[in-house]
């Protein structure tokens, strides 16, 4: 059966103000990009695309099984997972989800996600893969966050951007969209808005994911 959606999980960052590659930060006795990956393996996503860039050697030293992804899927943890490197990564964060985006079906849906933000709880997240519309953004307390989830007829003009045109960005052009074909789904998951840049908000995030469990 073809997944609803699937899931772009961008990892292509230098992660300066980390000062290491985010993903690969320890989290749960794993690094965070596959924690990141355990946990969309709780939803309906059956397929995930992992853009990377920068650190991409880094990437495949600790987790080695990333470089095969890159010729065919490989299954982890019941996900179908593919990678894509980008050669450009010098030109931002778009450039990457452009050339991950170029590797997906055209009529697929995609959900969008940075590395640096903490995929949201499992239940709120199928309420953003069950809504329909164009574009749909998760929002903690009137601040719009990830993933984004978008069809088709949004998301594949984004492949024709000018990234050196200053627009090509998807919040300026889901800024750009009519209201009526973008969805904001309510969430109690502050997840959703957090930006883990520095080892300070990697600490507060993990003894906070600490206190959470106890």
């Amino acid at each position: 059966m073809k997944d609803k959606a699937v899931f772009v999980l961008l990892a292509g960052g230098k992660s300066e103000r980390m000062g290491f590659p985010k993903g690969l930060l320890v989290h749960n006795q794993t690094v965070w990009i596959l924690e990141q990956l355990n946990r969309i393996a709780n939803s309906t996503i059956k397929t995930v695309y992992i853009g990377l860039g920068h650190c991409y050697e880094d990437y495949f030293c600790v987790v080695p099984w990333f470089k095969d992804a890159q010729d065919r899927y490989i299954t982890y943890n019941d996900l179908k997972i593919k990678v894509v490197i980008n050669s450009t990564p010098e030109n931002g964060s778009f450039s990457t989800l452009q050339a991950v985006l170029a590797q997906i079906p055209k009529k697929q849906a995609v959900l969008i996600q940075p590395i640096d933000v903490p995929l949201l709880n499992t239940a709120e997240l199928e309420n953003i893969i069950a809504t329909s519309n164009a574009i749909v953004q998760p929002q903690f307390e009137g601040k719009n966050g990830h993933p984004i989830q978008l069809l088709p007829k949004f998301w594949n003009p984004l492949l024709k951007l000018d990234l050196m045109d200053e627009t090509s960005r998807l919040d300026l052009q889901i800024k750009k969209k009519n209201p009526k074909h973008c969805s904001v789904i309510a969430v109690q998951d502050s997840s959703v808005v957090f930006n883990l840049n520095t080892p300070e908000d990697w600490e507060n995030y993990t003894q906070s994911a600490e206190v959470t469990i106890r």
